[in-house]
């Protein structure tokens, strides 16, 4: 009798203290929204005090009796001031900056606009023009890799410590729900680790991978991953490559010898966006001696603003395809050009 009475306490104790926590819990998640709705309000109003456009007397005259008013300059001189450092502080290179504001200027300058809407459409405009900047070029990478002669080789580069495999593992994730198989290439054959990375990768996504060891030649791989492939009726190669900066002649050349052996389909820059403008020099050599087909960004998640990403667009013309978001599997989002706007802008 002790016993039950004992057990159906501790019962009734365990259950009072599960609706406890999931109570403290819950409340902590509404205090969280609450918190973010918060945040995100307070960003979307410092974001418009900064776009906010401050007429001149002679455009206020004007507006008492006119419907619609002609902007100055003078009307966005202070406006386009403040989002020149509003893009610096968002990690926008300076000649990107400058360029893209008197850009702005250029089309502002002369525009007529309904005299109750003037911010909001200044606003409007400014988004939708560094939106176009940032998506003028495209690439539909499942798309591209769809339709493209098997197998398709797709090679990795960038620099050291940017998230290749991680990302390469990503990708063949994503090529997999779209019902395409995949073969890892481990040629990054200067680091034993890097070799065990690609194999932990691929048992972790049931892939094959195609090694030869510590120390052997990159293409070897490549050229061996490409011919298992086609023995085997693998859709798509994921040609991994070694670290390596855009500076250093070498191995940049070494580079040139996988392009040479492999004919990747696409090559693919990965780079931190957190580099800020050092990823723009990156970007930049790596087209100029490679050709570029696409970039994605990683550690976004750790970029306050991702200013860089507008760099990047306007001074290489490479698409930016993807953007890492995380350690996971999952956390791979293709590239949303408005968002990002808002970000710098927010």
């Amino acid at each position: 009798m002790f016993n039950l009475l004992k057990n159906k306490l501790s019962s009734f104790i365990n259950s009072f203290s599960k609706k406890t926590e999931d109570k403290i819990e819950e409340k902590e998640k509404e205090v969280k929204e609450a918190k973010k709705e918060e945040k995100e309000e307070k960003e979307e109003k410092g974001a418009k005090e900064k776009l906010e456009v401050r007429l001149s007397l002679e455009s206020k005259a004007k507006a008492v009796f006119l419907s619609e008013i002609e902007i100055k300059e003078k009307d966005v001189d202070d406006l386009l001031t403040d989002l020149e450092m509003s893009l610096l502080e968002a990690d926008v290179a300076y000649d990107v900056s400058k360029s893209m504001c008197d850009e702005l200027k250029k089309k502002l300058v002369g525009m007529r606009v309904q005299k109750h809407g003037v911010s909001e459409t200044i606003r409007g405009v400014i988004r939708d023009v560094l939106a176009e900047k940032l998506g003028a070029r495209r690439l539909d990478f499942i798309d591209a890799v769809e339709h493209a002669p098997r197998p398709v080789k797709i090679l990795f580069l960038g620099p050291n410590g940017a998230g290749k495999t991680t990302t390469m593992a990503k990708l063949a994730r994503r090529l997999g729900e779209h019902g395409m198989k995949c073969v890892f290439s481990a040629s990054d054959t200067f680091r034993a680790a890097a070799i065990e990375q690609t194999e932990h990768h691929g048992k972790k996504l049931g892939i094959e991978v195609i090694k030869h060891k510590y120390g052997a030649d990159p293409a070897a791989v490549a050229f061996d991953a490409i011919n298992y492939a086609k023995a085997h009726g693998i859709d798509v190669v994921l040609i991994d490559s070694s670290g390596r900066q855009e500076t250093n002649a070498n191995l940049l050349d070494e580079m040139k010898k996988i392009v040479r052996v492999a004919k990747p389909d696409l090559k693919i820059f990965i780079g931190e966006s957190i580099a800020g403008n050092a990823i723009v020099e990156q970007v930049k050599k790596f087209h100029e001696v490679l050709g570029l087909d696409g970039i994605i960004l990683t550690k976004i998640d750790c970029d306050a603003k991702g200013g860089s990403t507008l760099s990047i667009a306007q001074t290489s013309g490479v698409p930016i395809i993807y953007i890492g978001t995380g350690q996971n599997y999952e956390d791979l989002e293709e590239f949303d050009a408005r968002k990002i706007v808002d970000e710098i802008l927010s």
